[in-house]
């Protein structure tokens, strides 16, 4: 395909998603998921449907519906935000409690954040519950606890947790060089140099060593975000390379494209798969101009085990979104200035370093 007929299918793919997120905005400037989403039965699948809907409309350079104050709802005194109706029997990430919860709440807080950042970026974010990490003692004993056979779990809670750290610094909150330098050395440690990634067992079986990318490409971000050299990048960037450019999850698809985009490893080989990679998003883009995320299945909300769950194959404003931040990175390699997409300054899925 042509770069002509290329870019030409990026904006009649983003004029398409546009009216699709209108079609989920509800009275009140939340949104819903999807269109299966029962707003009446699950209000509280409402945060989630929003913060992805409107840093979805905010990439693709509209003006979303929802205020601050909607989302803001949400949070309580410690600055967490959490989704109403998630409750403690429903919910499962670890044997745990307190991990499970503390999984769900740094993600559903970094994201609500992220959101709140595009509304009205001068809201100072309450960022109490975090505090606590900024003591590297209490950081040292909490790092010693993640489990690295399952690092794409565990690459969410410090990416999540090292954005509250950024924000902190940003609004004047903390000193958090301590902080940081405790998790870098923690990294330093552990990173495997012959893949750039962190997890167990990597070289021996092909399902760790994806797990590994998908959560080694969250940590990265910490690195972009401060500009240090990023050990073994072009090991990283050569595991992606040879990946095929088939559809795959959304967040299997938007780890693969941010890892190449940042990596500038490999430049002519990076383009023709992202090239590839592209094509294949674009022919994805559902009948009704949202993204589903796999085609088959039951998506539920990352952690409520017993709660609100859909079809799979739906269009949902999460895979939109995802979705949508891999097509801009890749247009933003191939056509530098082509377009203005806005993408996310807060670490975590969306963020896209400046060049």
């Amino acid at each position: 395909m042509t770069d002509a007929t290329l870019r030409h299918r990026i904006e009649d793919a983003r004029a398409r998603t546009l009216l699709w997120l209108d079609s989920m905005a509800q009275p009140d400037g939340s949104y819903r998921i999807s269109a299966h989403h029962d707003a009446a039965a699950w209000p509280g699948m409402l945060l989630p449907g929003t913060y992805n809907a409107v840093m979805c409309a905010h990439l693709l350079g509209q003006t979303p519906r929802t205020s601050a104050d909607w989302l803001l709802r949400h949070r309580q005194p410690d600055g967490i935000f959490r989704i109403p109706g998630m409750l403690h029997d429903a919910v499962f990430k670890k044997p745990d409690p307190v991990e499970t919860w503390r999984y769900i709440d740094f993600h559903i807080t970094n994201y609500s954040l992220g959101a709140i950042e595009v509304l009205a970026p001068d809201t100072v974010p309450i960022l109490d519950f975090a505090r606590p990490f900024l003591d590297p003692l209490y950081l040292k004993a909490w790092l010693a606890e993640r489990d690295l056979r399952d690092p794409w779990l565990e690459g969410n809670n410090i990416v999540n947790l090292g954005s509250f750290f950024l924000l902190m610094q940003r609004f004047g909150q903390a000193d958090i060089a301590p902080a940081m330098e405790t998790l870098f050395a923690w990294h330093d440690r552990l990173q495997e140099p012959s893949t750039g990634f962190w997890g167990v067992g990597q070289h021996h079986s092909a399902i760790a060593a994806l797990h590994a990318m998908a959560g080694s490409m969250h940590n990265f971000h910490l690195w972009y975000a401060t500009g240090r050299p990023l050990p073994y990048q072009d090991k990283a960037s050569d595991y992606a390379l040879a990946q095929p450019t088939r559809i795959d999850s959304a967040c299997i698809d938007v780890d693969l494209v941010d890892l190449l985009v940042h990596a500038g490893h490999r430049r002519v080989e990076t383009e023709v798969w992202l090239r590839a990679k592209l094509a294949a998003l674009l022919d994805f883009q559902a009948a009704d101009g949202g993204f589903p995320d796999e085609p088959t299945g039951v998506r539920r909300q990352d952690g409520w085990v017993r709660g609100y769950e859909e079809p799979q194959g739906l269009s949902n404003t999460f895979s939109t979104w995802f979705r949508w931040i891999a097509i801009a990175m890749i247009a933003d390699i191939l056509w530098p200035g082509w377009h203005k997409w806005q993408f996310r300054r807060m670490v975590g899925i969306g963020y896209r370093r400046s060049p």
